[in-house]
């Protein structure tokens, strides 16, 4: 599994690089397959990072609503942009890709969040993670 570890921290750095660009992911995805096939120091793009941040970019205003509804006390504009992004990231996978278990994903984002935030995104991240698993089977309903 060290390779969907690396496959989600690649997603990650490919939407924070959007948001902090104001760039389209699929656009910055796109340069990042690009300068992975013509710099053999730079890391190839996997199929699986690929499928996140599209599947990202099909559901992004979705997860946005959803994370500025259930982030109690925070604006999506205020909230600091790597948890942002985190949040972005899991809450696709969570509620949208089924092959990968809840535990496994709520687990992974705080593992990113430890690596490359805040002492207080941790609990943050898992906290709001936890309440969209919670209600995981509504939010993709009401998406119909």
């Amino acid at each position: 599994m060290a390779a969907r570890n690396t496959a989600r921290k690649r997603a990650f750095q490919i939407l924070f690089e959007g948001d902090q660009r104001g760039a389209d992911v699929l656009t910055v995805l796109a340069d990042w397959i690009r300068l992975s096939r013509s710099d053999t120091r730079q890391p190839p793009v996997s199929e699986y990072t690929m499928q996140l941040v599209e599947g990202y970019a099909e559901h992004a205003r979705r997860i946005d609503e959803l994370i500025a509804q259930y982030a109690v006390g925070w604006t999506l504009d205020r909230m600091p942009v790597v948890d942002r992004n985190i949040l972005r990231l899991g809450a696709y996978e969570l509620i949208w890709v089924d092959d990968t278990p809840d535990a496994v994903v709520l687990d992974e984002m705080v593992q990113l969040a430890k690596e490359f935030s805040t002492d207080e995104s941790p609990s943050f991240v898992n906290g709001l993670l936890g309440r969209l698993k919670e209600l995981k089977s509504t939010l993709r309903r009401d998406e119909a």
